[in-house]
């Protein structure tokens, strides 16, 4: 059985087409579970950043309570100490005296203010934090595209669509017979003969 070449050039390019649609269906499968992974690592990589920042504003919250807890009874210390001292010596609590009792207050007031201020300023960052992360998240993310199949059959059967057209066209071209030409003139064989 001979095959005439310009068949044989269809078949080629239909296997061709036809390994070449599995190889981009693997391909996009491939892809599309890698933008998957990179997803999942952007998300993971993000729930890591956001429990150190978490664990950090404890910590700083728990220095600052610590701090202000501290500086509560050293300053309960001292103001009992001076008022001791104050009654041992045979001194009233008047108007001199009440002024250094205020100012013991006054400096506590002022020192669990700055560490109130410094707290806030650290939230206030932690909040920043947090959305940095999060926008470092959606950067680290990409687009998932399923693949697609019927699209990669379609451009398989349209390039052997083509490859079947262009020779056909060379065919006229050259003046031989295209397959609607065979068609056409084909002799329809009788099968029976009225005689």
């Amino acid at each position: 059985m001979c095959i005439e070449p310009t068949t044989a050039l269809l078949i080629s390019s239909a296997v061709s087409s036809g390994l070449q649609y599995q190889q981009a269906k693997a391909q996009q499968k491939a892809q599309f579970v890698a933008q998957k992974r990179q997803n999942e690592l952007a998300k993971a990589n993000a729930l890591q950043r956001y429990a150190s920042e978490q664990l950090k504003i404890r910590q700083i919250a728990k220095k600052t309570s610590e701090k202000g807890y501290l500086a509560s009874i050293k300053s309960k210390k001292a103001r009992a100490s001076f008022i001791v001292g104050a009654g041992e010596g045979g001194v009233a609590l008047s108007g001199s005296t009440q002024a250094l009792m205020r100012d013991y207050y006054r400096v506590q007031g002022n020192y669990e203010a700055s560490l109130q201020r410094n707290l806030n300023i650290n939230i206030s960052q932690f909040n920043k934090n947090m959305e940095a992360i999060q926008f470092g998240q959606q950067s680290q993310s990409t687009y998932v595209q399923p693949p697609n199949p019927t699209l990669l059959f379609a451009s398989a059967v349209g390039n052997v669509a083509n490859t079947y057209y262009s020779l056909e066209a060379e065919k006229q071209m050259r003046g031989l017979k295209t397959q609607k030409d065979k068609n056409e003139y084909s002799v329809e064989v009788p099968t029976s003969y009225d005689i």
